[in-house]
C-alpha cells in the first residue's frame, strides 16, 4: 500500500461560486507565507490578501497608502504558503478607479503572479470595471457597504445603513460578473436582503450570520492586533498575550544568562 499522500485539491472559483446554498465558506485574510501555511492547513476556503495590511502590517490608519507592488509582493508571499485555499489580491487605491483599461492591465498582474482572482471595491460606479476585468477572463470579487477605500468620503469607518443603495451595488457587482461579493459593517437585515437578492456568494464582515460566509483578519481571529477592535470581531484565541509573554520570558533567560543551555549549544 502507498504511502504517498493524495494530491491536494485547490479549490477553485467555479467551486467557490457553487457553493451558495450548499455551505458556509470560510475566508480569512492573510498577508504572508507563516500565516498561509497555517489558515491552508486549518482548511480555509479562501485566503484573501487585504489592503488592510496597510493597517495590520505597516502601522498606517487605513488602507489608502498601499501600493500596488506591496500587494503583489504579499499576495507572492501567501501564493508560497497556499496549496488548497483560494488567493484573491485586493486591488490597492487608485489602482482601478481611473478606467476599466487600467483596471484589467492592474488585476492582470495579480493573476500572472499567481493569484486566482482579484478585488475591487464598489457597486454600481465600478460596474464597468469589473465587467472588464470578467470580459479578460480575470475573476473578480466584489465588496460593498462600508468600503474602506471610501473612508474619507464617509468620515471614517462607519456602519453603512442605505439598504437601497447597497442592494443596487451588489446587484450591479453581480450583473457585470463577479464570482462573489464581500459586505462589510451593514446592519443583518440588510445583509439578508442582498443574499436572498444576489445568486452569488456573500461573504460578510460586520454584516450578520445570513451570509453565505463570513471573512476575518488573520490577526483579528487570534487576538494579535490589539490597537483596535470592532465590535463584529472575535477572537477565537488570544495568541497576542502568549506572544507578550513568551518573548517576556525569553528577555528573562537571557539576562539572567539560563539560555542558552547545554541544549541549546553546539559541542
Amino acid at each position: 500500500m502507498s504511502s504517498i499522500p493524495p494530491p491536494v485539491k485547490p479549490v477553485t472559483v467555479p467551486e467557490f461560486r457553487s457553493a451558495k446554498g450548499q455551505r458556509k465558506l470560510a475566508v480569512v485574510t492573510g498577508y504572508d507565507y507563516t500565516a498561509a501555511r497555517l489558515l491552508d492547513a486549518a482548511g480555509v476556503d479562501c485566503i484573501l490578501v487585504g489592503d488592510s495590511l496597510g493597517m495590520v502590517m505597516q502601522g498606517h490608519p487605513n488602507p489608502l497608502p498601499v501600493t500596488l507592488p506591496q500587494m503583489l509582493y504579499h499576495v507572492q508571499c501567501v501564493l508560497r504558503g497556499t496549496k488548497r485555499a483560494l488567493v484573491i489580491g485586493d486591488l490597492p487605491f487608485l489602482s482601478y478607479h481611473e478606467s476599466p483599461r487600467q483596471a484589467v492591465r492592474n488585476a492582470g498582474k495579480f493573476l500572472k503572479a499567481g493569484a486566482a482572482g482579484v478585488k475591487l471595491e464598489g457597486g454600481e460606479r465600478m460596474a464597468e470595471q469589473i465587467a472588464a476585468c470578467v470580459r479578460a477572463d480575470i475573476p473578480v470579487m466584489g465588496h460593498v457597504g462600508l468600503t474602506p477605500q471610501s473612508v474619507q468620503r464617509f468620515g471614517g469607518f462607519k456602519v453603512q445603513r442605505n439598504a437601497a443603495q447597497i442592494v443596487a451595488d451588489a446587484k450591479a457587482v453581480e450583473q457585470a460578473g463577479a464570482f462573489s461579493l464581500v459586505i462589510e459593517s451593514v446592519p443583518p437585515a440588510i445583509a439578508e436582503e442582498v443574499t436572498k437578492a444576489v445568486s452569488i456568494p456573500t461573504i460578510g464582515i460586520g454584516a450578520g450570520a445570513e451570509c453565505d460566509g463570513q471573512v476575518l483578519v488573520f490577526h483579528d481571529l487570534l487576538g494579535l492586533f490589539p490597537d483596535f477592535r470592532p465590535k463584529f470581531v472575535k477572537a477565537f484565541a488570544e495568541l497576542g498575550t502568549a506572544v507578550t509573554a513568551g518573548v517576556s520570558a525569553y528577555c528573562q533567560a537571557v539576562r539572567d544568562g539560563t539560555f542558552p543551555g547545554p541544549e541549546h549549544t553546539f559541542k
